[in-house]
């Protein structure tokens, strides 16, 4: 197996983002926290509303990352990666809203938050410069 691939439950080869494209690597990684994240809160405080809905929103974002990698055009492109930016301002909502609730400690907040911002940067980036090359 190649150093970027990693197998499934089911065996099936899945393909890790490579190391050359930093919003695909870091979507992933952010969305590999968010699960644990997710698994802490429902084992840890019985919090299971919130948690569903962050995990909906943070793992969404590399989801709609990868899929424009396969886009029909370069407005279908656009369009993933706009929706991808409003599950990342909606993640950092929730991770807000589970810090001002006490579900989050504030390392874990100071841990989670600059990484969704980076992420949200990421993504304005990306989307002011696909919007520039588009006629």
């Amino acid at each position: 197996m190649r150093p970027n691939e990693m197998t499934s439950a089911l065996g099936v080869r899945n393909e890790e983002p490579r190391h050359n494209d930093p919003l695909s690597q870091q979507s992933f990684s952010f969305a590999l926290r968010i699960i644990k994240l997710c698994k802490y809160l429902q084992s840890e405080h019985k919090e299971y509303i919130l948690s569903k809905q962050i995990l909906r929103s943070g793992t969404a974002i590399g989801a709609l990352i990868a899929e424009a990698k396969y886009a029909q055009s370069k407005a279908d492109f656009l369009n993933k990666l706009m929706i991808a930016l409003k599950e990342t301002n909606e993640t950092k909502y929730w991770i807000n809203l589970l810090y001002h609730s006490e579900y989050l400690t504030s390392s874990m907040y100071q841990s989670l938050l600059p990484e969704v911002e980076s992420l949200l940067k990421l993504l304005i980036a990306s989307t002011k410069t696909t919007k520039k090359d588009t006629p």
